[in-house]
């Protein structure tokens, strides 16, 4: 069987952060960053009012930021070692993220065969962000839904891996899904649960139960 793995990218590549957190860092808006994450978390407010005030926050970010960000975020062990073993087995593997594209695209260059995340104006910013381009929980299932048509598969062949709320569509959409270090709510949702700091021992729960 050949199988497309896809990944989130906040709180589960990355080991408790998020793509904007560490982003946010950079510019020292620790604070701010932080107000925003809570209130995403708690749903008071959706995926495109949460971009719309961290590119309001953004004004100062350059590719140096974005960079420093990338380079210096509290990634899980073995992510390339991970996505190689997916490649040479035959398989996809894919990241589909709410954070900026242009921090999530990045991965490509890791392994990943596709990255997709919310569109966001190029670097420094100097238009605003369109809502119509930042994805949702909801998107998600469509973008599974694309990936699978293009390598000629279906939701059958799909492993979702994920840690929070937002991977919830996607979890329901797929036979076969690992929640990474999520919270118990979250890991009732999946067919296996990862407590832990290293992306292949999480798919090993996956390869094992082949």
């Amino acid at each position: 069987m050949t199988r497309l793995h896809l990944f989130d990218l906040d709180g589960t590549l990355l080991h408790r952060s998020a793509a904007p957190v560490e982003i946010s860092r950079q510019l020292g808006l620790d604070h701010e960053i932080t107000e925003l994450e809570r209130d995403f978390v708690t749903r008071r407010i959706d995926s495109r009012t949460y971009a719309q005030r961290v590119h309001g926050l953004w004004t100062g970010l350059t590719e140096r930021h974005v960079a420093a960000a990338f380079d210096g975020a509290p990634w899980l062990r073995r992510i390339r070692d991970t996505w190689a073993e997916i490649r040479n087995r035959g398989e996809y593997c894919a990241v589909i993220s709410l954070s900026p594209l242009f921090f999530v695209e990045r991965l490509r260059a890791w392994g990943a065969h596709a990255a997709y995340g919310s569109l966001f104006p190029r670097v420094p910013f100097t238009e605003p962000v369109d809502p119509a381009g930042i994805l949702t929980p909801a998107a998600k299932v469509e973008i599974a839904d694309l990936l699978c048509a293009h390598f000629g598969l279906t939701r059958a062949d799909c492993v979702a891996y994920g840690d929070s709320l937002s991977d919830a569509d996607l979890f329901d959409s797929v036979p076969i899904s690992v929640a990474v270090n999520a919270d118990q709510h979250v890991a009732a949702l999946a067919t296996h649960s990862y407590t832990g700091q290293d992306l292949w021992d999480a798919y090993e729960l996956v390869h094992r139960a082949r």
